[in-house]
């Protein structure tokens, strides 16, 4: 200790360390070392005001509040349970894009025109030739 009169020590009962960049803890206002710093590192009495954390349903995308001495877990439970606005028939489908050829039953994220019809197929069908094209009289490529 060559120079005690810089830094502070840590408010660890059992650390007491002397830190010369010390850091303040923002729930309980006492200075702590590095290894001391987190509320749980230091059994912050006062970390309730700060570790404040708000669940999410998983399902509806809503913020569920939860109560002090609550389980999150339980509390998003009953929420699923209970008042849960997700109904997967509302779900937006991404695979919407039907293939037009006869007997083909394959839907694709994205539209895949045809450049001689303009009809829309799967990516198996894409081309004139694998889907009897209409458009014009002769393909323009026999891929």
């Amino acid at each position: 200790m060559e120079l005690p009169w810089l830094g502070e020590q840590c408010s660890e009962r059992a650390c007491k360390q002397l830190d010369f960049l010390p850091l303040k803890c923002d729930a309980c206002g006492e200075v702590f070392c590095k290894d001391h710093i987190r509320y749980d590192d230091h059994k912050c009495s006062s970390a309730y005001k700060k570790n404040v954390q708000v669940p999410v349903c998983p399902l509806c995308n809503t913020p569920i509040p939860v109560q002090k001495g609550e389980i999150p877990d339980v509390v998003v439970g009953a929420h699923m349970d209970r008042d849960c606005k997700y109904n997967p028939a509302q779900q937006r489908r991404i695979f919407t894009n039907k293939c037009l050829k006869p007997g083909c039953k394959r839907k694709e994220m994205m539209k895949v025109l045809c450049e001689q019809c303009g009809g829309n197929f799967c990516i198996k069908h894409r081309h004139p030739l694998d889907h009897d094209c209409k458009g014009s009289s002769h393909p323009t490529s026999k891929a």
